[in-house]
This record gives structure tokens, sequence and C-alpha cells, in this order.
């Protein structure tokens, strides 16, 4: 039997609230815009967070790389320290060992190796070893996805291993069918875009108009098939422009120590996290870093404000954050500058992300990216507003039923 209603969960990578707030994007077909405070961390921390609505510090998917040499699955790699860096550094390669890793060691999450150097990399675990975009993907906790199965709701989810095409192409065959309930794809182009341009650039608008056209693609074609079709497009954070490279290792290499044997360190491209051995390497270091202008280091009560899963130091024993618009480089993510990045403070300014609906009036409290997880809660039980009123135009009695219904 067709279902009368749907909810359409659509997730632009980056596309955040800064990018959007003066750009007629999605205003027809999604007037209602809100700015939502993001996460501190990547999309690993992100993406993560909004299927499960829990903080990293709850479900425990933050950084990707984590140093952890008792539990590395990366020893039968370290052969490839001997091949040449001028191989081994590029991209193209880099994405092909990366493909052969993931096969080899069976992780189903997203996956890339980055820039570690290989002769370190049995010193690493990787922390996303499943894909928190499928049921019972995440490193504690449930997500969604988890509650669709087991509620046994008709649905799509986007498959990550897919282009973007063919999951449009996918979920629009859904929508003609009239069967599924609720619908999740997420689009990442836009985030490697503004990597390579940044957030000011002329290509940025073209690709919001690109992503538009398939939005409104997906909601023309549920509106052919369904009465009622609640829609929320939103981003998991922004991206800032980086105008300023801080070669953050360079710094820690002229101190009297070794790595490996004083210390450890994972140079993220705005943050650098790290291990140490002995009292001496964290002064030392610790010193070093607070005569960087460019950046900070955060208290523990910094990061447990932040939700940051700081308890047992897996993520890191001192967290240096860059200011924003500062990339770190050479890092263990990248060896070259990049236009834009994103993992600053969520309280910069272009930290923020976004979330575009038809909904006039949010049955829940909507104020960071977690809480899209109650959205999604309150369209799998049956009290999205859409679902309430029958009717994507609201009078004030429609809304106040809606709200009422929703109280009780």
């Amino acid at each position: 039997m067709k279902s009368s209603s749907v909810s359409l969960f659509l997730m632009v990578d980056a596309c955040g609230w800064e990018i959007i707030k003066d750009q007629p994007f999605l205003q027809k077909v999604a007037p209602h815009r809100h700015k939502l405070r993001s996460v501190f961390g990547y999309s690993s921390a992100c993406v993560p967070s909004i299927v499960s609505g829990n903080w990293p510090d709850q479900h425990e998917n933050w950084c990707y790389f984590i140093f952890d040499p008792e539990n590395s699955p990366f020893r039968s790699l370290r052969w490839l320290r001997f091949l040449p860096k001028k191989l081994t550094g590029r991209r193209i390669v880099r994405r092909l060992l990366t493909k052969i890793a993931k096969w080899k060691l069976g992780f189903e999450g997203y996956f890339d190796l980055y820039n570690i150097p290989f002769q370190h990399i049995h010193l690493y675990d990787f922390t996303e070893k499943k894909s928190p975009l499928r049921p019972g993907g995440m490193n504690c906790g449930t997500n969604i996805f988890d509650v669709l199965q087991e509620r046994n709701v008709p649905h799509f989810g986007s498959n990550p291993d897919v282009t973007e095409e063919e999951n449009l192409s996918a979920v629009l065959s859904e929508l003609k069918e009239g069967e599924i309930e609720f619908a999740f794809v997420y689009w990442a182009g836009l985030d490697g875009l503004l990597h390579r341009v940044g957030n000011d650039a002329p290509e940025i608008p073209e690709k919001l108009e690109h992503y538009e056209s398939w939005i409104r693609e997906v909601y023309d074609t549920a509106s052919r098939s369904y009465e009622n079709v609640d829609l929320y497009v939103f981003s998991d954070h922004g991206m800032a422009n980086c105008d300023k490279h801080l070669d953050l290792a360079a710094l820690i290499e002229t101190l009297p120590l070794q790595f490996g044997r004083d210390y450890n360190v994972v140079y993220d491209s705005t943050m650098a996290r790290f291990w140490f051995s002995s009292d001496e390497a964290r002064e030392l270091i610790a010193a070093r870093l607070e005569s960087v202008e460019d950046g900070r280091i955060l208290t523990n009560a910094e990061l447990r404000e932040l939700r940051v899963p700081v308890e047992k130091d897996r993520f890191g024993e001192l967290i240096f954050l860059a200011s924003e618009g500062v990339l770190i480089v050479p890092s263990h993510m990248g060896e070259r500058p990049i236009r834009a990045m994103h993992g600053y403070h969520p309280d910069d300014p272009q930290s923020y992300a976004a979330l575009l609906t038809n909904v006039p009036a949010l049955p829940c409290e909507v104020e960071a990216i977690p809480h899209i997880h109650r959205l999604m809660l309150d369209s799998i039980n049956g009290t999205g507003m859409n679902k309430i009123s029958k009717t994507n135009q609201y009078d004030d009695s429609n809304r106040k039923a809606g709200l009422e219904a929703i109280a009780q």
C-alpha cells in the first residue's frame, strides 16, 4: 500500500549558513531557514552526530586517526615506506592505495590514507571502521537507520559507495513508486569544490543552482506521488577560506625531542593532537605551542564543553586548534595547501551549518546539527508539522492545532 506522506532529509555537505544566507538558494521550495551550530570536529564527527542525535562524547566518532600502536590495523602497510615519496606522495597513488587498503581491511565507513607517513602508519588506528550511514554503524549507540530498520519503515538511504548522480536516480525511482515514507540523501560534492576554490568563488553559486535543480526534481517527484511532503535540506558545517598557512610540524621538530620516542602526534588540517611519553616532552611542546599566534591549546574544560571525548585521551592528550582561516600545512591530511577548510571552533563565523525547510514551524527545538535527528524521529513517529496539518500552507488555527498535537 502506498504511503500518503514522505519526509525528505537531503544533506548538502559544507553548505554553511554564511554561504547560503544571502543566496536565493531554495527560497521557493524551502523558504524557512535556520542557522545551526555545528559540532567541533570534521565530517567524521558531524555526520555521526546528525544521524545519531548524540554528541561526539556520546557516540565516540570524532577524528579519524589516533595513536594506538597496539590496535593498529596498518602493520601490513609498512613495506610502503620503501617506495619513493615522490610516488607515494601523489594523490592519485594515495587514492589507489586507499581503495586497496579499505578492501583488504574490510572497512565499511569512509576511509582515506591521506598523508599519513608510511614509516609511522603502524602507530595509528582508524576510528571509522563502520559506516554511520548504515544500521549498526556507530562506535557507540544507535543511529536513525537502526530506528528505521527496527520499526520496518519503508525508506531510502544514500549509498556512500556510488556517485551523487546514482543516489539521485535511485531516490527518484523510489519516490515514483510512492512506497517509501522516509529518505536520507547525502551529497558531498560541494565540500570538495569549496576545498578547491574557496567560499567566495564564482563556481559556488553555480554549484548551488545545480543542487537546487536536483532538490526541486526530488521534491516535485515526491509531490506527484504523495499528499504530504516534508522537505529538510541541511548541512553539517560551513567552510572558511584559508589565507594563512602554518607549518606546525617544523616548529615542533626543532625541539630536542624525537617523534615516536618522546611524543606522537596527528597533524590534522586545523588541529594538532599530541600524546606524550614524558612530562618533559609535554612541557616543551606546550611551551612551543603557547608561542604560536595563529592558534591555541584547548583546555580540558573547553573540550568537555564542546562535547569532545577526552576522558581516556584516546583522541589526544593535548589538542591545539588553529584560528579560523589558518591551515596547518603540510599535515597528515595533505602535503600541499588547499583554498578552504572546516574543523575550526563551532562559534567561528564560517563554522555554522544551515537548515532549509518547507515546514513553517518545526515540531521541536533545533539549534545544533545533532537536533536534526529529532526531526527525523518526529517524521517517523508521524508528528511532522506537514503531516499534522495535511497542507504545506498554514493558517493560525492549523498551526495551533499542530503544536497542541505535538505537546500531547
